[in-house]
């Protein structure tokens, strides 16, 4: 399953009443597998949603959800994988982890997860406030906002990072707040609903994204071909620039020149961050051509052919290329190696 906070929460709306627990990453010292800002849902019964870490510590959380519940209280968690000589976890990572440990009740309007559902159901990003209790602290007191990025003054990408803001700026202060910033999960459009298609759909639906597949030919883009993917068949002439500008990137793949020049021809009207064409270099040029329009008219980034140079050729691998090279364009990730990246 998908473990963007969107996802999650779509998952614990089935059954809010019950005695979730929420836990979050609030501070994290060196290196770890999650930052601060993470979340994870804890049922009563066992069950969790999400991860905050790559898997070793929430069997321990769990435990720690328990107790929450019991005594209806939040909890702070502190592990500390800096010092080798504790064998307690081994994480190997050499970090720090904070985490805070909120039960969910009607006391505390469960901490405005609903509304917090909503604006990303919507598509729209917001921060989301909370308020961390020095000490354990009872679930009634405990508190969280749901802010617009207007409200705050600047806007969201897949940049912002999860701030802590002291009280009146006072490094004493009794209500430190943890300000989480929370997008909608991406939005891609898969032009070209033949065989190929499927595994891109299926991964990226795996990544947590929605995917839209159009395709205005009748035997293509069937439903039961793309599970969980929405389905548009419709003449392209038809697709307006708003109806296409809900879309975060576009990937053309009708293996059909003309089709492919339709596709490309909407969407260089639009405000898509990744924009990109199946195929070698010279068949692009005659795409192009046909749709009457230049890579430079493109808003974000055009990419033809489609993909970056992982190897392989079957249709899993190029889907692979494909969205590992939509993936950086939509965090605006330089493409490098790990170990060449400062952290």
């Amino acid at each position: 399953m998908s473990h963007h906070i969107e996802a999650l929460l779509s998952e614990w709306q089935a059954s809010p009443a019950d005695d979730w627990v929420l836990a979050v990453i609030t501070k994290v010292q060196g290196s770890a597998y999650r930052k601060a800002g993470a979340m994870m849902l804890f049922h009563p019964l066992g069950k969790s949603i999400g991860l905050v870490s790559g898997g070793c510590l929430e069997a321990d959380l769990k435990r720690y959800a328990q107790r929450a519940i019991q005594y209806d209280t939040s909890i702070k968690v502190i592990y500390d994988a800096s010092d080798e000589s504790d064998t307690s976890y081994q994480l190997g990572c050499g970090g720090i982890v904070e985490l805070i440990l909120f039960p969910l009740t009607h006391r505390n309007q469960y901490l405005q997860l609903h509304c917090l559902l909503e604006y990303l159901n919507s598509g729209n990003s917001a921060f989301y406030e909370l308020e961390l209790p020095i000490q354990n602290t009872n679930s009634r007191d405990l508190v969280a906002r749901v802010i617009a990025p207007e409200v705050m003054g600047y806007q969201i990408d897949s940049t912002t990072k999860a701030t802590l803001s002291l009280e009146n700026g006072k490094t004493d202060a009794l209500h430190p707040r943890l300000i989480i910033p929370c997008l909608p999960r991406f939005h891609i459009a898969v032009f070209g609903g033949g065989l190929d298609a499927q595994p891109v759909v299926k991964i990226a639906q795996e990544l947590g994204w929605h995917i839209t597949v159009i395709d205005e030919r009748t035997s293509f883009a069937r439903h039961y071909d793309f599970p969980g993917a929405s389905i548009l068949k419709k003449p392209y002439s038809q697709l307006t620039t708003s109806l296409l500008n809900q879309f975060d990137a576009a990937i053309v793949m009708h293996h059909n020149l003309d089709l492919d020049a339709k596709a490309l021809q909407a969407v260089s009207l639009t405000k898509l961050h990744y924009v990109a064409l199946l195929g070698p270099p010279h068949r692009r040029d005659k795409v192009l051509d046909r749709a009457g329009i230049k890579v430079s008219d493109f808003y974000g980034v055009f990419f033809a052919p489609a993909g970056l140079a992982l190897g392989g050729e079957l249709p899993e691998s190029i889907a692979l290329s494909i969205l590992a090279q939509c993936h950086g364009v939509l965090h605006q990730a330089r493409l490098l190696p790990l170990d060449k990246v400062a952290t």
